[in-house]
């Protein structure tokens, strides 16, 4: 139960640190004060960073199953954004379901990519390492 509340906490936490960076670039009354390109990148980078570390963190205290463990993490993380994103963002963003899943949605997917990846990778270390 704690590791399952662990992994759904660091979901959560790999939502909200770019939502929370997000505030800086926008004005009071809602308009994004730099380019939305530029906007766009700078959340991926912020995302990708904070889930980076919070996997290290997580598979730093992993000993074995570590393909099952990203495959847990990894879609886990995806659920919990896609979830928080429709009950939090899509309703102050006005945005329709669809350019949701166009603009912002879709990126999630970074998630289970990587963190499976790693996944496979850290398997594939221990099986050589006990060869």
């Amino acid at each position: 139960m704690k590791k399952n509340l662990k992994i759904i906490s660091f979901g959560f936490l790999t939502w909200l640190i770019p939502f929370i960076l997000a505030f800086f670039f926008f004005s009071p009354d809602k308009k994004l004060l730099i380019d939305i390109f530029l906007f766009k990148s700078i959340m991926l980078i912020a995302g990708t960073a904070g889930s980076m570390f919070l996997v290290v963190e997580y598979f730093g205290k992993i000993e074995k199953d570590f393909l099952k463990e990203g495959i847990i993490v990894g879609v886990t993380w995806f659920f919990v954004n896609l979830f928080l994103d429709l009950i939090i963002l899509l309703p102050m963003s006005g945005m329709g379901i669809k350019e949701y899943i166009y603009q912002i949605g879709l990126r999630y997917l970074l998630s289970p990519i990587i963190v499976i990846s790693l996944g496979v990778l850290l398997d594939k270390k221990l099986t050589e390492k006990t060869n």
